[in-house]
């Protein structure tokens, strides 16, 4: 009976933040919905960029995630000086602003980037970045950091005693593999290709950029079409439905092939791969990391050189839009954790709706509820952080979710024995088991906070804006040095707010 009443308890939390969530993200759907007329609407015209769409989501998850296994395997058995600041920095392009990013990318792989220069020298022709190949190429540098991180933490689940065992039966790596990591994986893998391919359904600026045309045009930036240029709310909403079925059939799809690993509880000790102690394993994975690296840090670094050369032209409007998205990714991490703790346990498949629908559309939703009834301009802070929060909502489920799970299979029935529930639960057995993948969480959801440019464009004013704002603007009015500036700050505040949540998770602790 007591049991019974405390499912109940856990199940209202669950159902508590699945229903908010439901309501902030299907309401503005719905208003978007009954703006618009229907009748007769055919996508007739858009089925190209919806096909353009599932292409290159299905070829950039799979090959984010493939390429992400070795990387993350490496980082998992291996104790080197600098991993932990490798591990931060390889998780730097997927906090980037995505324009800033794709800049990088072009100094890299562009007609005139540092590719094509040592290809002309050679005597090779050069090669495109646009079209198919351009989109897929900065989805997976995009998208290769959250991979690695998600399969990282699958791989650190897998208690040291096991490991252990492994070695003392005398078990070769290919039965490692099979034992111990193919199980990790089967459950992670899913989850991870899921929650890229929803992320590359609602590409935009990587598509508006990079995509080379008609040709190569993303739901999102069709949506972002129809709404900005057209201003046609029954083709808009068409394809909001479309996208929000197809994200939410790749989420219903990843929760069925999920299977849990059913590892156990261990004493959390360091591990160690006596298997992997070989010098081929060891040059491959070195060999992982090295190029994962060389492929990441490189366009950063270019960004990051010429930032330093802008800084002395960056105005004074930039620090106060800086401080502006300061304050929202602060006010967005504390409601996406709150959230991502109800719905991690019971309703995780409510945490992809951030994903499933497009945030300019949830915006322009919010837009029309809010106007008749109160300026939007005046709750342009609280209705962008809350749009943050429901962005970032889906990687903190997925981080959460599988911990969550982990530590209430090992340890629940002994803290219900104990009377734990409630507060005395939360702070006794779920914070300190679950530090690192909160930790992550917080630090993956503030720093895309700090880059993100969408729903805020609907809402600020010429007054105030956040800094990614204030950096477009910047190169709207050709000052490409202070934006050149701006981004390098925005940069390090992103990579700073990520690297003080991460580092919270993981004092005292082997990362």
């Amino acid at each position: 009976m007591a049991r019974g009443a405390i499912e109940i308890r856990r199940a209202w939390l669950g159902w508590t933040a699945a229903g908010f969530v439901a309501a902030v993200v299907l309401v503005p759907l719905g208003a978007v919905i009954w703006q618009a007329d229907l009748s007769g609407q055919a996508l007739t015209a858009d089925w190209a960029a919806v096909r353009f769409t599932l292409l290159q989501a299905t070829v950039s998850a799979f090959t984010s995630v493939a390429l992400a296994i070795p990387v993350a395997r490496a980082l998992a058995r291996r104790r080197f000086p600098g991993r932990g600041l490798l591990i931060t920095l390889l998780g730097a392009p997927f906090i980037l602003p995505v324009i800033v990013a794709v800049l990088g990318l072009l100094a890299v792989f562009g007609r005139n980037g540092l590719l094509n220069g040592a290809l002309g020298w050679i005597g090779v022709a050069p090669v495109s970045i646009y079209g198919l190949q351009g989109v897929v190429l900065a989805h997976v540098f995009l998208n290769l950091p959250l991979a690695t991180r998600v399969i990282l933490q699958g791989w650190q689940g897998i208690p040291a005693e096991r490991f252990r065992l492994a070695a003392s039966l005398g078990m070769r790596p290919r039965q490692v593999f099979r034992v111990l990591e193919w199980p990790m994986l089967r459950a992670v893998l899913p989850g991870a290709v899921m929650v890229i391919f929803a992320l590359c359904l609602s590409s935009f600026a990587v598509a508006l950029i990079l995509g080379g045309g008609p040709r190569a045009t993303t739901i999102e930036l069709a949506i972002y079409q129809a709404f900005r240029f057209d201003f046609d709310l029954s083709r808009a909403a068409a394809l909001a439905l479309v996208q929000l079925v197809l994200a939410g059939g790749a989420a219903a799809l990843a929760l069925w092939l999920a299977v849990p690993p059913g590892f156990g509880a261990g004493l959390d000790r360091v591990v160690r791969r006596w298997e992997a102690e070989r010098a081929g394993l060891r040059l491959f994975d070195g060999l992982a990391v090295g190029l994962a690296a060389v492929f990441l840090l490189v366009p950063l670094a270019i960004v990051f050189f010429n930032g330093v050369s802008g800084l002395a032209r960056v105005p004074g409007s930039v620090w106060e839009a800086a401080g502006v998205s300061v304050v929202i990714a602060l006010v967005s991490t504390s409601v996406t954790l709150i959230l991502a703790l109800g719905l991690a346990r019971r309703g995780e498949i409510w945490g992809y709706l951030g994903l499933a629908v497009s945030p300019m559309v949830v915006g322009t939703g919010l837009f029309l509820l809010i106007n008749p009834w109160a300026s939007p301009i005046a709750l342009a802070l609280p209705v962008t952080a809350l749009v943050n929060a429901l962005m970032a909502l889906p990687f903190a489920v997925r981080v959460l979710a599988p911990e969550l799970a982990r530590v209430e299979d090992d340890f629940g029935r002994l803290a219900d024995a104990l009377g734990l529930h409630g507060w005395a639960r939360l702070r006794l057995l779920l914070l300190p088991r679950l530090r690192r993948p909160l930790s992550f969480a917080a630090g993956l959801t503030a720093a895309l906070s700090m880059g993100d440019l969408g729903v805020v464009a609907l809402f600020a004013s010429p007054d105030w804006a956040t800094l990614p704002l204030q950096m477009y603007r910047l190169m709207g009015a050709y000052r490409m040095e202070a934006a050149a500036g701006a981004a390098l700050i925005l940069l390090g505040l992103s990579l700073m707010l990520f690297w003080v949540f991460d580092r919270g998770g993981r004092v005292d602790v082997d990362a």
